[in-house]
């Protein structure tokens, strides 16, 4: 069975028990944030070593090729083209569409957890190299350094490194099938995550005034991810078929929609990049950490788009133009300061667009929106998975690391 059917008849089975559970009751809420603590781990479990070693070794690799500076340019250029893209096209849909008013109610302002641009930056060099390997696996970035500086260390001289990388090499390759075997059952897994996320689901459907957010953020992420994205892949040479990059890309745009993870949803990604669209490990592994590190587009646009909705709710006076591109250019900034925030990007993203914003009631402007949360994070994080997809995929497809698959091969 592929791993979408599997992925989409967990999502489907838990859809349908957290329908049937009551979304009022206090122990069953508390029941399945345990459950959904427990699988996210689960999913996340070999994150990291399968992340620093086949980026250890993609980094020796493409050094060897002198192909390492010009793949960190292409797929820059990539991420700022996509990042600008879609944060402005989600404004201008935002502003076209004019989504109703959500009511106001005084809330107290609560210490929200912001960016802390500071201290992550901090993080990525601690007192010692090798603590990063044993941190919680949450903040991938300086996991990414280190492998940075080990696999340009293996540079230095072959007849030293060449031990060295015979071990990385099986590590990357053995690790690589521990994460493919948690990739295969993660059906299983889908069904409590999905379970969780209907029960809050139901309520916010009950209250009806985040509906017209929601019918907005769910239309627009499907146009842009099924629709809009597939015609940038008609100006690669030779041609490409979209459907069946679209088709190949739905196992981790399931687990990133219901999971609201990027981390979780990396083993996913990484084993579909491989197995369904034939990416070599040194491109795959490059791209895959610099989009999921640096490319949360996705849930800064939802955060933008959910910020215009919260000024609208406040005032009826519309937003100056000079207002829209504050917002357009503050966005664009998170969406490359999200890489500490995998699995709450759109609301942390959120929060830091309403503390930002002059003062007053917008300051605490996020906090209207905290029941729908949950639904912000999953849409941010369904785009920023699909962006990864595509953007490894046209990154690959242009250097000349890719090897085509049959589609009967695709997992």
């Amino acid at each position: 069975m592929k791993v979408w059917v599997k992925l989409l008849i967990g999502s489907v089975l838990g859809m349908i028990i957290g329908f049937l559970l009551p979304a009022d009751n206090v122990n069953v809420i508390s029941f399945f944030q345990w459950l959904e603590k427990l699988a996210l781990g689960i999913g996340r479990y070999a994150v990291v070593p399968v992340l620093v070693f086949s980026l250890t070794i993609a980094i020796y690799e493409l050094r060897q090729d002198n192909q390492f500076w010009p793949m960190i340019l292409k797929n820059a250029v990539i991420i700022i083209i996509a990042a600008v893209f879609v944060i402005s096209a989600g404004i201008i849909v935002t502003m076209f569409v004019s989504p109703g008013r959500i009511p106001i109610e005084k809330v107290e302002q609560i210490e929200m957890s912001g960016l802390d641009t500071a201290a992550s930056i901090t993080e990525i060099f601690p007192s010692n190299m090798l603590s990063v390997l044993a941190g919680n696996g949450i903040y991938l970035l300086p996991v990414c350094v280190f492998a940075f500086f080990l696999g340009m260390g293996l540079n230095y001289n072959r007849s030293y490194s060449k031990p060295i990388l015979t071990i990385i090499d099986a590590l990357s390759r053995i690790f690589y099938h521990i994460a493919s075997f948690f990739t295969e059952i993660l059906g299983f897994i889908l069904i409590v995550l999905s379970a969780y996320w209907a029960i809050r689901f139901h309520s916010i459907v009950e209250a009806k005034v985040y509906k017209d957010l929601i019918i907005m953020l769910g239309i627009f992420s499907v146009v842009l991810c099924f629709g809009i994205l597939p015609l940038f892949l008609y100006f690669l040479k030779p041609k490409v078929n979209p459907w069946r990059i679209l088709y190949g890309l739905l196992g981790p745009s399931i687990a990133a929609f219901i999971s609201g993870d990027i981390n979780f949803t990396i083993p996913v990604l990484q084993s579909h990049l491989k197995e369904n669209f034939g990416i070599k490990r040194r491109s795959g592994s490059l791209s895959t950490a610099l989009f999921l590190t640096f490319c949360r587009c996705g849930s800064a646009m939802v955060a933008a788009a959910a910020f215009i909705v919260i000024i609208k709710s406040y005032s009826y006076l519309k937003i100056a133009p000079l207002d829209i591109l504050s917002i357009a250019l503050r966005a664009l900034l998170i969406s490359f300061l999200l890489a500490r925030h995998p699995g709450d990007g759109a609301y942390i993203a959120l929060a830091a667009l309403c503390l930002g914003y002059g003062g007053g009631e917008y300051r605490a402007g996020y906090l209207i929106l905290k029941p729908l949360a949950f639904y912000l994070v999953a849409i941010g994080a369904f785009i920023d998975i699909t962006l990864s997809a595509f953007g490894s995929y046209i990154a690959a497809r242009t250097s000349g690391f890719i090897e085509e698959k049959n589609l009967v091969r695709y997992i």
